[in-house]
């Protein structure tokens, strides 16, 4: 294909098509350069076409609310008495320069996003869903064209779902650039799409154990290793779905209850490598064992950004140790000069993917080039793509 800029509709469907075409290119080749500047032209096409708006101040504050799990009085510091943040809330009252200099400076959000117009007909509606992620969402067979956010949301869970965001993800640092409506499209679109996800077995968090999950870990070892994982979790009544990544969102997964009350795992498989398909599963698996609460049902996260909180740095630890024991790795020569030999041989002593070896040695070593060839790039979205 002769890669010139987007500048129509139909060039941008010609490009969204060979982009999909080349989706599994390996990295360093011809077809994977392609993809890299053609991804980058749809990206900087749908940006300038489809920009997200930044939420009203209104709809930023109850944002901010959802993630930390705040009430209307812990507001009251900020804002003032109870009936004046009631007000702010309902968009009866403006915000003051104080409000907006309390809410920056404790709450993170933006000045920039407080201080635009909010009328009382802003703050009633509900976000739009933006075009990139309702055709996304419509390319999976899960959203109806034309459809409204509200009615999708209300199709697929009964309202709109009510998400805890704990980990500190890119989105929250970000504020002006997160778009809540797609990140509740994609939580009420996975819930969706696990209704035909079916389970064998009934749910008991006490069986989800280091033998259990290190059992899983193996599996990372067969090339259909993904699939026997979820079938694991199946028999264990956990089910799971992967749905695409949607603009906006920076999701790698979540951990969530189903409108059945089966716990699930849903995965976006952004960055579809081996090494992180298996620690994105086990940590939610992990959320799934000791977090997920019926008045917390929602774990979203991004693996990208580290995390400080406890309940995160658990999941982590789970994950962690059920691929790699810490005392095993103690005895992995893993410093700079490991060589592919060695780490072949030591992912046969852990039982493990050799990814999953490279991918924690790339982390810990922070050189992400060496050892990449082995991460296996594009290989696990194919194995769930076609059940989607």
């Amino acid at each position: 294909m002769r890669i010139k800029p987007i500048r129509t509709e139909a060039d941008y469907e010609a490009c969204l098509a060979r982009v999909e075409e080349l989706m599994n290119a390996e990295p360093d080749t011809p077809e994977g350069d392609e993809l890299e500047v053609l991804s980058a032209l749809v990206e900087q096409y749908e940006d300038a076409k489809y920009p997200v708006e930044a939420p009203t101040p209104v709809a930023a504050i109850r944002f901010r609310m959802e993630q930390q799990g705040l009430t209307p009085r812990d507001l009251e510091p900020f804002i003032g008495s109870r009936g004046r943040v009631s007000e702010v809330l309902s968009g009866v009252r403006s915000l003051s320069i104080d409000m907006i200099r309390a809410l920056n400076l404790h709450l993170g959000i933006p000045a920039e996003v407080l201080i635009q117009a909010d009328p009382v007909t802003e703050a009633k509606a509900g976000p739009a869903l933006s075009v990139p992620a309702s055709r996304q969402l419509e390319a999976c067979g899960l959203m109806r064209r034309g459809e409204e956010l509200d009615s999708f949301l209300v199709r697929a869970v009964g309202g709109a779902p009510a998400m805890a965001m704990l980990r500190k993800t890119r989105t929250e640092r970000t504020n002006a650039k997160t778009d809540p409506a797609a990140l509740q499209a994609w939580c009420a679109a996975a819930i969706l799409r696990s209704r035909s996800a079916l389970v064998t077995g009934r749910f008991q968090a006490r069986r989800i154990n280091s033998s259990f999950v290190r059992k899983l870990a193996r599996l990372s070892t067969e090339h259909n290793g993904p699939k026997l994982a979820v079938e694991a979790l199946a028999s264990e009544g956990i089910a799971f779905v992967f749905l695409p990544h949607l603009p906006g969102t920076y999701l790698d997964g979540a951990a969530m209850y189903r409108s059945d009350g089966v716990p699930l795992i849903a995965l976006t498989l952004r960055r579809d490598r081996i090494d992180n398909f298996w620690f994105t599963l086990l940590h939610e698996l992990a959320h799934v064992k000791f977090h997920l609460k019926h008045d917390t049902p929602y774990f979203v996260d991004d693996l990208e950004v580290g995390s400080t909180l406890d309940l995160e740095q658990e999941a982590d630890d789970m994950a962690g140790k059920a691929l790699i024991p810490d005392d095993l790795w103690a005895t992995f020569e893993s410093g700079a000069y490991a060589s592919y030999q060695q780490l072949y041989d030591f992912a046969e002593r852990a039982e493990v993917h050799p990814a999953i070896v490279a991918g924690r040695w790339q982390r810990e070593n922070h050189d992400f080039r060496k050892f990449s060839k082995i991460l296996g790039h594009g290989s696990v979205e194919p194995l769930f793509a076609s059940a989607g």
